[in-house]
């Protein structure tokens, strides 16, 4: 560290500490509050939905539900009550937890009913007309060629006028792209193209990355005045984990630049993960200057199978089929901002800063009326701690209102305190939010219907979804780990189906493997799952099952087994084991081969347990696929006759899917229609409540 920069910090320490009066030379450790002290305007706390298909089984909830769960997180004063909403932009790859339906597939082609993420933003924006809106793209379709693109940028901007031509919503930020480096050329291009289009109001921030070197475009910024110019905020990931320099943040300030943190991560459960947010919230301020926050992200609408299915969201929402959802502490750290402050409030920054025995407070105030809040956290304080409070010009003298979070209790009303002065005393390891405003209440819905799991036996034949643009042209329960299975026509025009329509390699944000979606209960043993299928020339099309594993997010291969056909009648029953280092390998095949069956360590990569060739297959043609399992036997058959048999026991349980593989340089397009799924064995039946489910886009 320079010297330079080792002043700066310690300066800035100091301030931030000298700054509450908590010194040596302030024995009474009072917090003096002004309405004419300086601080940044506050542009509000949040979370991403997306980044994968975070809430795909929330649009399959029964519509009291949905109303509930997303009243929850986005209804004012209520629950989590958050004041800002980051999405992506959907691309048709894999960007964590599964993909979602671009708006444009290839070029010319614009379908904005496609997907769900349409939806989420009308709800959201029609419980809180102030929320603030954000959006930026993880991955994009082929034809855009480069990320860093004039395609792109126009990609972009057809996306803006989608929403708001036929939802009538308009976005306050974009960026630029997910944690994928920057590009100062593309970020001008891009604030041209909305500008000619007509979306000037539309603030742009880049560029959203993470690690030591996220804001090495700053540097570039103080020497382009036209990158100066197109970037409204700078923005960045994980300042919980890399916080911001001394330098890097008054490089910002002086360009008159608001810091945005546009993704942070909180994955501790319980309590935790609820002080953990708020002290989240509050450090972002305090030593990175950020004054929009937002959390990977908000309701987990995904199967418990997929990667963080749970400690990060605020809620969980993954049982469509039975209705039951449940709230996680989480939901209240974001309710000690988001029922206390509101975009556009300004920061008080005398009342910002650590507190002496452990904890943090930020503190800020309505320009407008004088009313002003602050947060507290004590995570890891060792013992209580009294903090006086004098309130000057400018504030309201009002009574306060008090709520508290602590391991026992969340978000509680607590006794209110005397406006003007006062004073508070800080039990550790808890929450406190103080303000003036009223309003404030701990939602709750009685009555939330009890957890049951997926029905079995199961069939869909997609003829339900009459018009499948209202359903966004996503059937029920699928959840697309990459690539796109949609709602279609049957190519034979004897009623619906679903077709996966991605034919090309993304532009993923992550890893690819062969596209596939899946369903059902992790815990299934024995049954059938099978699927009419109709192969395009070179297309192949395969039924998964037993799946107990599908990646880290980061890179999306299974665990399981499926069964493949090609349009040439060749079929093969495929053991998957996830990811494949070649350097797991070694010696020649026999010494692989022992490798191999061992128990006791896991080699990824794709085994074929038996193949067959089917006479009687050709393009364009339906056939039927079904795998069996019944203990270690597993069978193969097509047209109800079987092809292919193997023993293996090396995953016993897991859920069902449907696959179109990577063949060399492309995707396959597989139809499947007539998608069954029937206990046999150990599995039980479970039966299917016929939930009343209302469309996501009725008559547009």
């Amino acid at each position: 560290m320079t010297m330079k920069n080792m002043k700066l910090q310690s300066w800035f320490a100091a301030a931030m500490f000298l700054s509450l009066g908590l010194g040596e030379a302030a024995a009474q450790k009072t917090i003096l509050l002004s309405g004419q002290s300086t601080g940044k305007q506050f542009d509000g706390i949040g979370a991403v939905n997306g980044g994968g298909a975070t809430s795909v089984l929330l649009k399959d909830y029964p519509e009291q539900q949905r109303r509930e769960i997303l009243d929850m997180v986005y209804k004012p004063m209520f629950g989590g009550s958050v004041s800002t909403l980051l999405v992506e932009i959907p691309g048709d790859g894999n960007s964590t937890q599964g993909s979602m339906l671009s708006h444009s597939h290839y070029r010319g082609d614009n379908n904005y009913e496609r997907g769900y993420t349409w939806w989420i933003l009308r709800e959201a924006k029609q419980r809180n007309p102030q929320l603030s809106l954000d959006a930026t793209g993880w991955s994009a379709p082929a034809w855009v060629g480069h990320f860093w693109s004039q395609d792109m940028a126009d990609y972009y901007v057809d996306w803006l006028q989608g929403l708001r031509s036929v939802y009538g919503i308009e976005m306050d930020a974009i960026g630029c792209h997910n944690e994928k480096g920057y590009s100062n050329d593309f970020a001008k291009a891009l604030r041209r193209t909305m500008n000619a289009r007509g979306f000037e109001n539309v603030k742009l921030h880049g560029f959203d990355n993470w690690g030591d070197h996220k804001m090495d475009f700053l540097k570039d910024m103080q020497q382009d005045e036209e990158l100066r110019n197109a970037l409204y905020a700078v923005s960045a990931h994980t300042f919980s984990e890399i916080q911001l320099t001394p330098e890097q943040r008054k490089a910002a300030e002086d360009m008159g630049k608001p810091i945005w943190n546009s993704e942070d991560h909180n994955y501790l459960p319980g309590f935790d993960a609820l002080i953990t947010i708020v002290k989240c919230f509050n450090e972002n301020y305090i030593v990175s200057g950020a004054t929009k926050v937002i959390n990977w992200y908000d309701i987990a609408g995904v199967y418990p199978l997929e990667p963080y299915s749970c400690d990060p969201a605020m809620l969980l929402a993954r049982e469509p089929w039975s209705g039951h959802y449940q709230i996680r502490e989480a939901l209240w750290g974001y309710a000690h901002y988001g029922q206390f402050t509101q975009v556009g409030w300004r920061y008080i920054d005398d009342g910002c800063g650590p507190l002496p025995k452990g904890g943090t407070v930020v503190s800020l105030r309505n320009p407008e009326t004088g009313d002003y809040s602050m947060i507290f956290e004590t995570k890891g304080a060792k013992e209580a701690q009294t903090v006086k409070v004098k309130v000057g010009k400018g504030l309201s003298k009002d009574r306060l209102c008090v709520w508290r979070s602590t391991e026992q209790e969340q978000f509680t009303q607590q006794t209110d305190l005397k406006g003007g002065s006062f004073s508070i005393t800080l039990q550790p390891d808890a929450v406190y939010s103080l303000s003036t405003t009223r309003g404030q209440q701990h939602g709750v819905f009685a009555d939330i219907p009890a957890s049951q799991p997926f029905p079995i036996p199961y069939e869909d034949d997609f003829e339900q979804y009459a018009r499948p643009s209202e359903w966004g042209y996503l059937p029920h329960y699928l959840a697309d780990l990459i690539g796109a299975f949609e709602l279609v026509e049957r190519p034979d025009h004897h009623g619906l189906c679903i077709r996966q329509t991605v034919g090309e390699h993304t532009l993923s944000w992550a890893p690819e493997w062969h596209h596939y979606t899946i369903l059902g209960d992790s815990a299934w043993t024995d049954y059938e799952v099978s699927a009419d299928v109709c192969l395009n020339p070179q297309d192949e099309a395969a039924v998964m099952g037993r799946l107990c594993d599908v990646g880290s997010g980061y890179g999306i291969w299974a665990k399981g087994y499926y069964l493949k056909l090609d349009a040439h009648g060749r079929c093969a029953l495929v053991l998957t084991r996830g990811k494949l280092d070649q350097k797991e390998l070694i010696g020649d095949k026999e010494q692989q081969a022992a490798i191999l069956a061992r128990k006791d360590v896991e080699i990824g990569g794709e085994y074929t347990l038996a193949e067959a060739r089917v006479e009687g297959i050709s393009p364009l043609q339906w056939h039927n696929l079904k795998l069996r399992f019944l203990g270690a036997d597993i069978v193969g058959f097509v047209d109800g006759r079987e092809v292919v048999r193997a023993t293996s026991d090396h995953y016993r349980k897991g859920m069902a899917g449907l696959m179109a593989p990577l063949q060399e340089n492309r995707v396959s397009t597989p139809y499947f229609d007539n998608l069954k799924i029937t206990p046999l064995g150990r599995t039980r039946t479970a039966a299917n409540p016929h939930l009343n489910v209302k469309p996501l886009y009725p008559q547009l």
